[in-house]
């Protein structure tokens, strides 16, 4: 599988003429090499904090256009956890996580979600895979660890995400294998 992207990037560039992606862009090894093991975990905490930081930002934008309230709380290792799963889930794609798709629901009672955003992991790459991620509104539960003067504050048009959420996969190929 390697070889068979490898060629396609040399046909793109023969064709085309460079581009600014490099070989190592296309490929996310499944296993780090032992040598570059510290390299590697950098580069997947970057990758994390990059992943966070994003999906940070299209819920802010999300909060004005479709929320309709002043404020989200969330827990504080939420998007943490989302971002290393839908690393995770993206190790065996063919363009890791540059070839997703992701959609944002937000979930306010079992049977009533909606979309909130829609990002691509990397617009100028070809989805390969999508992932749903649907947040869920918490009416209680670790509201109740906040100190007082917090429940004050967030008192009306609050909003407060539960720390349990459901991250799906959907393929957009189908391999020989299958």
């Amino acid at each position: 599988m390697k070889m068979e992207v490898l060629s396609v990037q040399s046909m793109f560039q023969r064709e085309f003429g460079p581009t600014k992606l490099d070989v190592k862009d296309w490929i996310i090894p499944l296993q780090p090499p032992t040598a570059n093991h510290q390299q590697s975990q950098e580069q997947h905490e970057d990758a994390l904090q990059a992943l966070s930081l994003r999906l940070q930002n299209e819920l802010k934008s999300a909060k004005s256009r479709h929320l309709a309230c002043t404020e989200v709380l969330l827990p504080a290792d939420l998007l943490r956890r989302v971002a290393s799963e839908m690393l995770t889930m993206s190790e065996k794609e063919p363009c890791g996580i540059r070839g997703c798709t992701i959609f944002i629901e937000f979930e306010e009672e079992p049977s009533n979600s909606r979309r909130i955003a829609t990002l691509k992991a990397d617009p100028s790459t070809v989805s390969t895979f999508e992932l749903y991620l649907t947040l869920k509104h918490d009416r209680s539960g670790w509201t109740s660890i906040l100190p007082q003067f917090l429940k004050n504050l967030a008192r009306g048009s609050t909003i407060m995400i539960s720390p349990d959420f459901n991250l799906t996969k959907n393929k957009l190929y189908r391999s020989f294998s299958e």
